[in-house]
């Protein structure tokens, strides 16, 4: 039924539980698994280190998915990796696009007003994305 599940994440609240289901539904579905991260452009994240230019938020992405994509393996799941620079839920939407048929993601911390008022990245993925999205509560 789904042959590749999209697991967009930014290693905080919520993403370990978020994690664990992206991985039941992949073993269960024999599908495979993709680890995005994606380094907000919106935020400035370059610097100077011994010389070279760095991305931090790059390289936190790197980390991360890393992290991910190895417990993953290790349970015998075929996954793949992405960080790509942009705009976190157009990023989202059009990886998922391309290249899922289900996206697995938690909802973000944020309650009350303040979750109506500045909307989520997973609230906006859910309004534009073409491709099925399973949220998941944060905690």
């Amino acid at each position: 039924m789904y042959d590749d599940i999209l697991f967009p994440t930014d290693g905080e609240t919520g993403a370990d539980a978020g994690f664990e289901r992206a991985v039941a539904a992949a073993e269960t579905f024999g599908a495979r698994l993709h680890v995005l991260y994606v380094a907000d452009t919106t935020r400035d994240s370059v610097t100077t280190v011994g010389g070279d230019v760095v991305d931090v938020l790059e390289q936190e992405g790197e980390e991360i998915v890393d992290e991910y994509v190895d417990r993953a393996k290790a349970r015998g799941i075929d996954a793949v990796d992405a960080v790509i620079q942009g705009q976190p839920h157009d990023i989202i939407v059009e990886y998922a696009e391309a290249n899922a048929d289900l996206v697995i993601m938690p909802t973000s911390g944020r309650e009350g007003v303040a979750e109506h008022l500045l909307g989520s990245t997973t609230e906006r993925v859910v309004r534009t994305c073409s491709v099925p999205v399973l949220t998941l509560p944060a905690g």
